[in-house]
């Protein structure tokens, strides 16, 4: 006799297998992220010009960039650096961040641009670069400003920022003067470069902090006793400036196109397209001053909204000190949410885009919220570092005051990072222990960016520490897999900035937008990386390009990386591995 319960067994047997071959699989990620810095070759020490006055750029910087410079499809990584002041004392030469002995120094300090030599290791090529000069360098951008197949450095800086052109050689020219940038004496954090106007050529925004000099240093303490960093509530304000692209001059666009406001306190900035028009807009993070987010109108001028839309102040009312900034789709809804990193005690915002021009922060009733309390956090970014094919978070932390142990016990001045995996329904959990012992350590960071730097589909991180090491995180121990797409622009710019790439694969869609920028003081390799699992092809690749024009591609085989021409399709591909 047939036994009325045998299919019921056969399909909870069934199920439980699936189960356990889920659970199998994911354990079997066992991912963890090994400081290969040494082995790589990448020796360097920020100088952040600290000699014991606590002068408020100090504490800020500094900034890396994941730049392909020289075309060859591996990604090599540019270090920016600060200097000496004026009247540094001699016997303090040696002397990293305030108070810290060790982190030597051999004359004028200055940005170090790393070759990428295909097998792990990285070569300082700065001296034949036409990089290497000293300034008190913060932040860098990339972008091909020129459509010339090459990608060019805007470095920002204490005083004069810097535009370097890529002379496609593998040096570089200070074009500064000559593209029309030359002037703005400016307290400079974060740039971008994206075409607002979608004429083809890539324009720039460069975030501004405070008014500060060495003369109008301002007398601030912690205790009541000793000197400490002011809070930028202590000076003036500056405006953002947006420099609008001519045809290689730049002209200043920030008043014409509705963005100047000196009350303004810019460390992070970000593109996007919130509301998705097809142009980009700006978010940007301001220290103690409200966020702004700009919306753009098409007709060559932004109107902010960062009130109406939410992402001004905190739940209650208040203005928090932010500092860098991403966004990104991390939930599939089609539009893109934001991160912005705080203040220790303020925790990271975590804004949802609710698809109707208004976000609502997350960040208080979710993981990322509660782990992020105490710290103070600075890079930051959405990236799948598992290839689950749902957007991860990471965050940079360190504190700006290396004695605030004495004063706030819970708070510290190294901090471990953040690493927030996407559980992908709309929740994260925290994994940064999980990742090895030398990623989780404390580190008084600032900047951070990614890239595949090995050429295996997975992305590595580059961390950079006030007065202190750079640090490379390769990606080690992942099985899913991935595609990566490289664009090529042609009535677009060159670069595909802006565009935004749809993928498909089975029952999963998910989406990136190309852009310079986010994060703080950094930028992340102009090559976008769709987790895919265990599937084996995009079953669909559309780009939708600056010019309003769009290709769909069809049957694009996982593991390789591939790309795209407007309008002609896929003109090459590289599988992972291959050098």
């Amino acid at each position: 006799m047939r036994d009325p319960f045998s299919g019921f067994l056969r399909v909870s047997v069934s199920l439980w297998l699936t189960v356990l071959t889920f659970g199998v699989t994911a354990r079997a990620q066992t991912i963890v992220f090994r400081d290969i810095t040494a082995q790589a070759g990448i020796h360097f020490t920020h100088n952040n010009g600290a000699f014991g006055k606590k002068w408020l750029p100090e504490t800020m910087g500094p900034g890396c960039a994941f730049i392909d410079y020289d075309n060859d499809g591996w990604p090599d990584i540019l270090l920016i650096n600060g200097q000496d002041w004026p009247g540094h004392p001699p016997h303090l030469a040696k002397t990293g961040r305030d108070g810290d002995p060790g982190h030597a120094k051999s004359g004028a300090t200055m940005p170090k641009l790393y070759h990428n030599n295909h097998d792990g290791t990285f070569t300082d090529v700065t001296s034949k670069s036409g990089l290497g000069i000293s300034i008190f360098g913060l932040g860098a951008a990339v972008g091909d400003f020129g459509n010339d197949g090459f990608d060019d450095i805007f470095i920002t800086a204490v005083g004069q920022s810097h535009l370097f052109h890529n002379n496609g050689n593998g040096t570089f020219t200070d074009v500064t003067k000559a593209a029309g940038l030359w002037g703005p004496s400016e307290f400079s954090t974060s740039a971008a470069w994206f075409d607002y106007d979608r004429d083809g050529k890539l324009d720039l925004v460069v975030s501004n902090y405070v008014q500060w000099s060495e003369k109008g240093d301002l007398y601030c303490t912690l205790d009541g006793a000793h000197k400490s960093y002011c809070t930028p509530e202590s000076y003036k304000g500056t405006s953002v400036r947006l420099w609008h692209n001519l045809g290689g001059k730049f002209e200043d666009a920030t008043q014409k196109a509705g963005l100047n406001d000196p009350t303004s306190k810019s460390l992070g900035i970000a593109t996007l397209d919130y509301n998705n028009d097809g142009w980009p807009d700006l978010l940007i993070a301001n220290d103690t001053q409200p966020n702004k987010l700009y919306l753009n109108k098409k007709n060559g001028a932004f109107e902010e909204h960062a009130v109406s839309a939410g992402v001004a102040f905190s739940e209650d009312g208040i203005a928090r000190a932010g500092m860098g900034v991403d966004a990104a789709d991390y939930d599939r809804s089609g539009s893109a949410s934001l991160i912005i990193t705080n203040f220790a005690n303020q925790m990271i915002s975590l804004y949802h885009n609710e698809g109707n021009g208004l976000f609502v922060d997350e960040a208080p009733r979710s993981e990322v919220g509660r782990a992020s309390l105490v710290t103070l956090g600075f890079g930051c970014f959405f990236f799948d570092y598992d290839n689950d094919g749902w957007p991860d978070i990471f965050i940079a932390d360190g504190h700006i005051e290396n004695e605030i142990e004495r004063v706030q016990k819970r708070v510290s001045y190294a901090e471990p990072p953040h690493l927030f995996r996407n559980l992908g329904n709309g929740k994260f959990e925290e994994v940064t222990t999980k990742m090895g012992a030398g990623f989780a350590a404390p580190k008084v960071a600032r900047g951070a960016a990614y890239a595949d730097i090995n050429n295996d589909g997975a992305l590595d991180i580059l961390v950079m520490t006030n007065g202190g090491p750079a640090h490379l995180y390769r990606n080690e121990g992942g099985t899913n897999q991935s595609l990566r797409v490289k664009l090529v622009g042609a009535k677009s710019n060159r670069d595909g900035i802006g565009a935004i790439v749809r993928v498909t694969a089975g029952n999963d869609k998910q989406w990136l937008m190309m852009k310079s920028g986010s994060s703080y003081l950094s930028q992340s390799e102009l090559v976008l990386t769709f987790g895919l699992g265990s599937k084996t092809k995009a079953d669909t690749v559309e780009i939708q390009w600056p010019s309003g024009q769009v290709d769909k591609l069809s049957n694009i085989a996982r593991g390789q990386t591939v790309t795209i021409q407007e309008a002609k399709g896929v003109i090459a591909a590289r599988p992972y591995g291959k050098r």
